[in-house]
């Protein structure tokens, strides 16, 4: 078997998980970074969606953006405080060198995420991945305000919509795939290709997953996944 593509998730799987939730959970998503932002009300109603969304409260992926996007506008939002949050999420340690060694041995990559477009534009540049989609992307006025939005249906169920778009773009099968992500979300992206890797995952993802990374909190290595593929 021969491995010619890898999808990524990103936000905690090629970018740190880098906040604390209202519950003191730690929470991967550049989406409650940014509620945090908005002050402790815009963070309590944007964690009020997510249980809302885990209760099935939602008809889709899209519905649960609409309405944090109207989380963000009550509060707020202004392209500096988006910048600001989307600059400061850092790489797990590692990520570089593992695009650099999937490149020399010309396998394609590909990322996909429900979160915010120009945190997957920094890391299409960053990491010169071949194909990225995110769910999110934020248009502003002239003085920083939320003028408008595009959202795309690319997490959850919708992630394998996209994943199975790019592989028969190129002609291949689930046996010439692989996949890393770390969230209960990418379970059915870790069920449809032949290699699939939980990085420091949920239980639920190293279940479904052929292989699993666990390391320590602030010890995390993502040159790992090598072994893997």
């Amino acid at each position: 078997m021969s491995i010619k593509l890898v999808f990524f998730d990103m936000e905690g799987t090629l970018f740190r998980k880098a906040k604390h939730d209202v519950r003191g959970n730690v929470a991967p998503s550049a989406w409650g970074m940014l509620a945090k932002q908005l002050g402790p009300d815009g963070e309590r109603e944007e964690s009020e969606s997510v249980d809302k969304w885990n209760a099935g409260q939602y008809s889709g992926y899209v519905e649960w953006m609409e309405e944090t996007i109207r989380i963000h506008q009550k509060y707020g939002v202004t392209k500096t405080i988006f910048d600001s949050v989307m600059a400061g999420i850092d790489y797990h340690p590692g990520v570089h060198e593992v695009f650099e060694q999937l490149r020399s041995r010309g396998i394609r990559t590909a990322l996909v995420s429900g979160g915010f477009k120009a945190q997957a534009d920094r890391a299409l540049v960053d990491l010169r991945i071949d194909h990225a989609f995110a769910a999110c992307e934020y248009f502003w006025d002239d003085d920083g305000q939320l003028l408008h939005w595009n959202l795309l249906p690319c997490d959850y169920e919708g992630k394998l919509d996209f994943m199975q778009l790019i592989m028969k773009e190129h002609g291949l099968s689930a046996n010439e795939c692989a996949f890393v992500g770390d969230g209960r979300n990418d379970i059915h992206f870790a069920a449809a290709v032949a290699v699939s890797i939980a990085f420091n995952g949920a239980e639920e993802l190293q279940a479904a997953s052929s292989h699993s990374i666990n390391q320590k909190q602030g010890e995390e290595d993502f040159r790992a996944v090598l072994q893997y593929l």
